[in-house]
């Protein structure tokens, strides 16, 4: 009997923590208009000028440089 009121105890906490974490949120979602409209505009001619304007590397970028030799060695033959 005593570990029937210790499980119903522990299942009324954990209960009332995730009702805590809950709170009113569900109630306010309601309230919140479409705010797509509040999104800015991309100018699609500015964005490609800016990409433009973004110089290409001289060398090839190798993120596994570090991990690993940049020339493979050789096999002989």
């Amino acid at each position: 009997m005593r570990i029937l009121v210790i499980a119903a105890a522990v299942l009324a906490l954990a209960a009332g923590s995730a009702q805590a974490q809950m709170g009113a949120g569900a109630k306010r979602q309601g309230n919140e208009g479409p705010k797509a409209d509040n999104k800015p505009k991309v100018d699609e001619k500015a964005y490609k000028a800016a990409l433009e304007r973004i110089p290409e590397p001289k060398e090839k970028y190798d993120p596994w440089s570090g991990a690993r030799p940049s020339e493979p060695a050789k096999k002989p033959k």
